[in-house]
């Protein structure tokens, strides 16, 4: 949780952790998970999803493009004792054949790197190579609905309308933003099933921080309500990022 000084930025981070971790744990729990999934994190720079995967007792392939993120992951696998379970491999999407072998990973993790690649199809593709039949996907994705309201509210009307109609695969700023459909269409063609959406960071982008900071608890609540909405689909639109859970078929 926040705490009652955190700042937005923490708020907007403690949300989202929250959030996509509760799914994320659930979704880990299959059979053989006893005995230690083979995890890979796309993108998963300094390990803040991938540490907390290792300390369930399974093995992660954190593969990243920072030299940097990799090197803060390594002193925080070292510091929560599970160096001997995290493996940082530098490298992205477009190499990911050639660090992970196919069909061999039980779980992968792409959380804020599908809006940023140059082909979102090509992407899902690889990374359904590298996921077994039946294997987990979490995805987290920026949301577009919530970024209309968000440039309206700033008074950026112009801005708004041209990012109404803008197709996920034409936006003309980055990073890339979808529509819920949108992004289940990706994942059918890609050979996916989606088997959970969450609402990510419904409230917690709106709320000015003046009206958490006055009352004792008020950033702890916000999270928890976060948590209470992120499973009611009527929120998606509203979410500022959108996590979902799907299966190899």
């Amino acid at each position: 949780m926040p705490g009652d000084h955190a700042n937005p930025l923490q708020r907007r981070t403690a949300a989202r952790t929250t959030v996509v971790w509760n799914g994320l744990r659930d979704a880990l729990d299959v059979p053989g998970a006893e005995k230690g999934l083979q995890v890979v994190d796309i993108g998963g720079g300094t390990g803040g999803f991938a540490v907390r995967v290792a300390e369930l007792g399974h093995r992660v392939t954190v593969v990243d493009p920072s030299p940097d993120a990799l090197a803060i992951l390594g002193r925080r696998a070292e510091e929560s004792g599970v160096a001997d379970r995290v493996r940082a491999v530098q490298g992205d999407l477009d190499t990911l054949s050639d660090i992970v072998p196919a069909g061999s990973a039980d779980a992968v993790l792409c959380h804020g790197v599908l809006e940023i690649v140059d082909d979102p199809a090509r992407a899902l593709e690889a990374i359904g190579t590298a996921l077994r039949p039946g294997g987990v996907l979490s995805l987290l994705v920026n949301q577009r609905h919530a970024a209309v309201v968000a440039r309206a509210m700033a008074g950026h009307f112009g801005q708004a309308r041209d990012l109404l109609d803008t197709a996920a695969g034409a936006a003309p700023d980055h990073p890339r933003r979808f529509t819920v459909d949108e992004l289940a269409a990706l994942l059918d063609r890609a050979g996916f099933e989606p088997t959970a959406t969450h609402a990510v960071r419904v409230f917690v982008d709106l709320v000015p921080s003046s009206l958490v900071d006055l009352e004792p608890g008020a950033a702890d609540r916000l999270v928890e309500l976060e948590l209470a909405v992120s499973e009611r689909p009527e929120y998606l639109a509203l979410a500022t990022q959108v996590h979902t859970l799907a299966t190899r078929r």
